[in-house]
């Protein structure tokens, strides 16, 4: 077989180990398979993926999908952010896309099949303000203690601070 060859079998490989579980695939690049799929299936899609030895978790990344037209207010503003888990194994990446909706803006946690898992979450959970279910470190990771809370850097509704605190001036 050949080198192209063996590369198409590995993303073949890791499609037939999570295929009851995807709902659409894609291949946005020949070395790439995206992937989406359920919350609610996402250990069961990870655990496979260990159990059959492929690949490793090398990011997690969210994407923020707010509604068309922006709302007034933050506090009305309807939504999704996508959650990209990559997975890699030589030079092919298997991307599992996973989707919540703003007003419920939470995933189990991976910690448990893939410790590796805990510093990407805690990023995701600081910077998009999704709540990792059973996560074992909630603790921040990139921003100060005194961040207030409800605030996410990454949202596209995030424009910085507007107002000057007087202990800035």
């Amino acid at each position: 077989m050949n080198q192209e060859g063996t590369q198409d079998a590995l993303l073949k490989q890791a499609l037939d180990v999570i295929r009851p579980w995807v709902k659409e695939e894609h291949n946005p690049q020949p070395n790439r398979l995206d992937v989406v799929i359920g919350r609610e299936d996402l250990l069961a899609v990870v655990e496979a993926l260990k159990n059959a030895r492929w690949g490793y978790l090398s990011a997690i990344t969210g994407l923020d999908r707010p509604s068309t037209p922006p709302p007034e207010s933050v506090e009305n503003q309807e939504g999704t952010i996508e959650v990209l888990y990559h997975f890699c194994e030589k030079d092919k990446v298997l991307t599992l896309r996973v989707s919540v909706p703003y007003n419920d803006a939470s995933l189990p946690s991976i910690c448990n099949i893939l410790p590796s898992a805990t510093l990407f979450e805690r990023e995701l959970s600081e910077m998009f303000g999704i709540s990792i279910i059973g996560t074992p470190d909630p603790s921040r990771l990139l921003l100060p203690d005194s961040w207030p809370s409800g605030v996410y850097p990454l949202r596209k509704s995030f424009s910085g601070f507007s107002e000057v605190t007087e202990a800035q001036k």
